[in-house]
């Protein structure tokens, strides 16, 4: 598919008879389709041999690939698309990246009126140029769906990417593997280079660069079924076959098979990837050299430095990082830094401008580059210098820093907030500058903020960018500081820029809102027990695990079930429910590496079973220690001690246990009383004091028999930020800036909202129908990829057309199929009662057909799947049943029950995995009988003005 291909532009590998005859035909396509105005994408293939040329498909419309080329070559289709809709041509529009030139005005001879005279240096009727590469790279979650098949196919499977541009196609790769961060910083050369170790004085070449537990595309986990233990080297059967076959992992099977010394021609045969593109790698890889030449080149910086300079520059423009030449040269990273800058070798950077230069671009729009120094003569004399084309104004600056790619865990809610946090500085009247590497979001158009990088999201990449607009390096003391840059937002990209925070601190660069202390110590829990036993806040009984004995000896002492994860991490990534010792050690000893923090422990808890979930997000304005940013004309902590507004309090449908980015909830809550929510909002202002938030932060919570339990607490923006503010009807995320750039919330005129007087439900979307076979039970690791959100002045019709917009159409006549666990069998009478009553058919299998029978509930008893035909399997596939409500006792895809949950899927039957799921879907579906919906635009539930 081509949304799991590595994308290149420009074109690399036909000739431009080729590209010419791709370009004719398409113009020919689009007008026999009759697409008069508007986009449309059109898939070529091209025989390599032959030249011969078909079409896969045309989409006579913006599609995903318009997007990146948007991206790639500053020319926003969709936008000039929409134009033309409403009746311009080409030539009307103007090209906004490149620069107009004002030449007077001109008299409008029927109204007397005069408007100001544009010379445009191009219109929008053009075909854009780039004079640098770009490249996009698929973001895989397999890690998340264990079960699935990786191979690619024409189906699919990617939940993001990532793009980088760089001068050449080696850089552009280079800046485009660590783009994903997936724990790689280029194409090999990292810490997962176990070989590197292996050897003393020994060639690269003569040795792979990578177990094969280290070709996996995602994190440390291995996800091309292969063992940590693997063989070493790799058999050439097994090798072969990985070349072969599409994987997210077959680019560092390709490097693995260039250092074994295979031929391009050898890889070409099986891999049929252009040999354009090996020999592009093959070069990186013969550029590596050996250990031996890696320390005499180490060496030259004291003896040699020209030389040095000049090793130093040529590893740049083939795009490797500082961590990667650390590596080589087993030196600390922050040494090889100081190294590279102390040879005058540092980046530039160039714009984005459609035009290949050809025209001055108004719109800065920067990638990073490394280019050799030229000699420009002058009248004075010869002056050494490179091209930089930034261009920079005396403006204060404020730096925000995005998501990355889209994966699980980590989307578009916090591409949102980063929008928001532009949108504020541009009130604010300061400059807002983005760093971002994704294609797809809104915080990478060039009309978002004043300044946009495309880079990496990596601390090299970001601190160049961030000392490059202060005009040097930072202070370390902050009462010193000095230059353009007031400070940079890391609260709002999700995990990602909170992973850079302590790095950007200790190189000086002012970290605005919450302290990176204040971070540490919310996901630090030996420091977070001790602040929630200062204040007398509850939490599960848990501990610490720094080894297998100490996670067996922990989960002995608080009793099983037991809650295990590791610590800084997003998404729930490998946390697991444990019930005994032996599901424990399997636990350690296949998920301990998770963590994006090195020597992170392992977090044990005691899991609360059938406990309510509850999410309270607030916003304050305490004041940091050590920030320079303060509310304007309070400049001491003791003359203003700050507040905190809850701005949302939402109740889980689902129950504890399935992690929060994975549950639909509710705002306002449906079931909790006034007294525990009066509770949630005192304890989180506690919470929110006494980490001296400033911004926003975000608290999970579990009640169960009437205690509340603080779960975890995050001091930055959360996935729920955008749901509570549509909701809630304020842009908190643009309010939050602000109070981080300074402001008080006084100042702003904030005051805390009231509940709202309807129902907001936030449902989620996951991407089952791409994997099928798999279980697609819920569980403590997130696996949803998207969301969406019902509204209404009830909460069931709310959570119907939640379900609705997440394609689930819950039936309102027809039979439903009933089997659940022991456990909760008594709770389902009521949900089973409701549906018979309301004209449903009820089916069940023989213990659940039992206790509805006992509680006085007529149902047909069916077959399970070992006891014969006809089962539910054959009700599905023939369209007799319209819901499903099955609670796990077993998972797994090969389970009969994850084979119907799977099948479900596949056939697009509505299924509900929970028994407080199937009570909310029951009220529903009465209600969609009862009542029906109705539509009315979202302004309409806020009647009055809610602007800051």
């Amino acid at each position: 598919h081509t949304g799991d291909s590595i994308t290149v532009a420009p074109i690399q590998t036909l000739t431009d008879k080729e590209y010419q005859r791709m370009r004719d035909a398409s113009i020919a396509i689009i007008r026999a389709v009759g697409v008069e105005t508007g986009g449309s994408n059109i898939q070529f293939g091209v025989n390599p041999k032959t030249g011969d040329m078909v079409v896969i498909e045309m989409n006579p419309r913006v599609s995903r690939s318009s997007a990146l080329a948007s991206k790639a070559t500053g020319f926003p289709i969709a936008k000039i698309a929409a134009k033309l809709a409403v009746g311009y041509t080409l030539d009307e529009l103007p090209n906004d990246i490149t620069s107009r030139k004002r030449t007077g005005r001109l008299s409008d001879q029927s109204t007397g009126n005069t408007r100001e005279n544009w010379d445009l240096y191009t219109s929008a009727c053009f075909e854009p140029t780039i004079d640098y590469c770009v490249i996009k790279i698929p973001r895989w979650t397999f890690e998340k769906f264990p079960d699935a098949d990786e191979t690619l196919t024409t189906q699919m499977k990617s939940v993001g990417e990532a793009m980088a541009i760089g001068r050449t196609f080696k850089e552009a790769l280079q800046k485009g593997i660590r783009s994903m961060e997936v724990k790689r910083f280029g194409f090999g050369l990292d810490k997962n280079d176990k070989s590197l170790n292996r050897s003393a004085d020994a060639s690269l070449a003569a040795r792979p660069t990578a177990r094969p537990s280290d070709v996996a595309d995602t994190e440390d986990k291995t996800t091309q079924g292969e063992s940590t233990d693997g063989a070493w080297p790799i058999p050439e059967d097994k090798l072969r076959r990985k070349l072969a076959i599409p994987s997210q992992g077959r680019l560092y099977y390709i490097r693995y098979a260039l250092k074994m010394g295979w031929t391009i021609d050898q890889i070409h045969e099986l891999t049929h990837i252009d040999p354009w593109f090996l020999a592009q790698m093959k070069e990186l890889t013969d550029f590596e050299g050996t250990k031996s030449e890696a320390a005499a080149h180490w060496e030259m910086r004291q003896s040699t430095p020209d030389k040095f300079a000049k090793v130093m520059r040529a590893a740049k423009r083939h795009g490797y990082s500082d961590v990667q030449l650390a590596q080589v040269w087993d030196q600390p990273v922050s040494v090889v830094r100081d190294a590279r800058k102390a040879a005058g070798v540092s980046p530039v950077y160039k714009l984005v401008d459609t035009c290949a230069a050809e025209f001055e671009a108004a719109t800065p729009y920067y990638y990073s580059t490394y280019e050799s120094p030229f000699v420009q003569v002058t009248d004075q004399s010869p002056i050494t210098t490179t091209e930089d084309e930034i261009r920079l104004t005396d403006k204060p600056k404020i730096i925000i820093i995005g998501g990355g790619p889209n994966r699980i865990g980590q989307g578009i809610e916090f591409d949102y907030c980063c929008v928001q946090a532009a949108f504020a500085c541009k009130e604010l009247g300061i400059e807002s500058v983005m760093i971002n590497s994704n294609p797809e979001t809104v915080s990478t158009d060039y009309d978002t903020s004043d300044l946009l990088f495309f880079e990496p999201l990596t601390h090299e990449d970001v601190l160049n960018v961030c000392e490059r607009l202060n005009g040097g390096p930072f202070s370390r003391d902050a009462e010193r500081s000095a230059g353009l840059v007031k400070g940079v937002i890391v609260q709002f990209g999700g995990q990602t820029p909170l992973n850079l925070a302590r790095g950007l601190m200790e190189a000086g660069v002012p970290i605005l809102g919450t302290s990176v202390d204040s971070l540490d110590a919310a996901g630090d829990r030996e420091k977070f027990r001790e602040l929630l036993q200062k204040l007398n806040l509850k939490q599960p009984a848990n501990g610490i695990a720094r080894s297998v004995a100490e996670a067996r000896t922990i989960a002995k002492r608080i009793g099983y079930p037991v809650l295990v994860r590791p610590s800084f991490v997003l998404g729930g990534r490998a946390m697991e429910i444990v019930s005994d010792e032996e599901q424990l050690n399997h636990y350690m000893a296949n998920a301990v590496e998770a963590s994006t923090i090195a020597d992170a422990p392992i977090l044990v808890d005691k899991f609360l079973d059938n406990a309510t979930e509850v999410d309270v997000d607030c916003i304050a304005d305490f004041d940091p220690v050590g920030l320079a940013a303060r509310p304007q004309g309070r400049p001491s902590t003791d003359e203003y001690s700050g507040q905190a507004f809850i701005i949302g309090v939402m109740e889980h449908i689902e129950e504890a246990g399935i992690h929060s980015g994975d549950s639909a909830c509710a705002l306002p809550p449906f079931s909790l009383s006034k007294e525990i929510i009066a509770q949630l909002k005192d304890q989180t202002r506690q919470l929110a004091a006494a980490l001296k938030v400033r911004g926003l932060m975000n608290v999970q919570y579990a009640i169960k028999d009437g205690e509340i339990y603080v779960i975890e607490v995050n001091p930055r923006a959360s996935r729920t930020v955008p749901f509570v503010s549509k909701a809630q009807g304020q842009p908190f995320a643009k309010i939050a800036a602000k109070v981080m750039a300074g402001r008080s919330l006084a100042e702003l005129g904030i005051v805390e909202p009231t509940p709202p007087k309807h129902v907001s439900v936030k449902e989620v979307v996951f991407p089952f129908a791409k994997f099928p076979g798999v279980d697609v039970i819920l569980g403590p690791e997130m696996r949803s990829t998207g969301e969406v959100m019902g509204i209404d002045h009830s909460f069931p019709i709310a959570f119907a057309k939640s379900q609705i917009a997440a394609g689930t159409v819950l039936p309102t006549s027809g039979t439903a199929f009933l089997s659940v666990r022991e456990g909760d069998k008594k709770d389902l009478i009521p949900v089973a009662r409701m549906l018979a009553n309301h004209g449903f058919n009820l089916l069940a299998t023989a213990g659940t057909h039992k206790a509805l029978v006992d509680a006085g509930i007529h149902s047909t008893r069916i077959s399970k799947l070992a006891e014969g035909r006809p089962n539910i399997k054959d009700y599905i596939k023939n369209g007799q049943v319209q819901l499903l409500i099955n609670t796990p006792t077993r998972k797994g895809p090969a389970t009969d029950e994850g084979q119907i949950r799977a099948l479900a899927v596949l056939n697009k039957v509505p299924l509900v995995t929970t028994i407080t799921g199937a009570s909310a879907a029951a009220k529903a579906i009465i209600a969609l009988q009862e009542e029906g919906w109705g539509v009315k635009p979202l302004q309409e539930y806020f009647k009055t003005s809610n602007s800051v």
